[in-house]
């Protein structure tokens, strides 16, 4: 397996999932990783849906760090553990997700669209009364608006999201349908020194394609982008870099040599 860093990982410290944190590391030392990277999820405003109340994306970080650092020391010699976190981004919570990020020591955050103007795309009302390409036009649409006001991110997670939710998920979806968009967001995270993230977890989803898609990963790195994370989105220790040979392979490609790695918020790059 050529890459051997999976970015984004979550245990039961994030509201969707119940997995231990040591039963995703021994996952994945068993399947040959040097880094995990934990990004729990913290959702600040998240609304009520029908599997909860909102706060259940708020995330505890220090007992989530206590144990990352028991996890870190106990397996120091057999793999690299990093705190990392998913930030869901809003417009009106820049001031909040600021601060929060600069409460402690993460080596990585990935911010991600888990909303579009208050509403989840998980839900099957997001979509209703209109098609998926209106839909997935008013997601992109609010990343463009997050991206433009929000910094305090190393990369931006499976930026095509809204597509594991439509009805027609990404059979009629391209990166060329929504190119006004898609390059917009794409020069405003490359003026900004902003990477993106490949992302696996789509594909049990019943995707043909990874997040985001390869017309983004081609205009991505035709516009100079080579800051790039891998991540499986793992919620369960059997989704743990989980079609990370399929990614390698798309890496490629599209043209890319290397894949990315944060510590302490700084990148290292991987040859793949």
């Amino acid at each position: 397996m050529a890459i051997t860093a999976d970015c984004h990982l979550h245990t039961y410290y994030s509201g969707d999932s119940d997995s231990p944190m040591e039963e995703m590391i021994q996952r994945g030392i068993s399947l040959g990783l040097t880094t995990m990277c934990f990004t729990e999820h913290n959702d600040f405003d998240f609304p009520d849906t029908p599997d909860g109340p909102g706060t259940q994306f708020l995330l505890n970080t220090d007992s989530y760090l206590y144990e990352l650092i028991q996890m870190k020391e106990k397996y120091a010699k057999q793999i690299r553990i990093l705190f990392g976190v998913e930030l869901g981004l809003q417009p009106h919570l820049m001031r909040e997700n600021a601060v929060y990020a600069k409460s402690y020591d993460f080596d990585f955050i990935i911010g991600s669209s888990h909303l579009c103007n208050r509403r989840d795309p998980y839900y099957p009302d997001f979509f209703e009364g209109r098609t998926d390409e209106e839909a997935y036009r008013e997601y992109f649409s609010s990343i463009l608006e997050n991206v433009k006001k929000s910094s305090n991110f190393d990369v931006y997670g499976h930026l095509d999201y809204v597509v594991r939710f439509g009805s027609t998920l990404d059979r009629d979806y391209s990166y060329e349908k929504y190119k006004d968009i898609f390059d917009q967001i794409l020069e405003v995270l490359l003026e900004k020194g902003k990477g993106i993230e490949l992302n696996t977890g789509g594909i049990e989803k019943g995707m043909r394609d990874l997040h985001p898609c390869m017309g983004v990963l081609k205009r991505y790195r035709e516009l100079g982008g080579e800051v790039i994370t891998v991540g499986s989105d793992a919620h369960s220790p059997d989704q743990v870099a989980n079609s990370f040979d399929r990614a390698c392979e798309v890496l490629k490609a599209c043209g890319f040599q290397y894949y990315t790695v944060f510590e302490k918020r700084l990148p290292e790059y991987k040859r793949l």
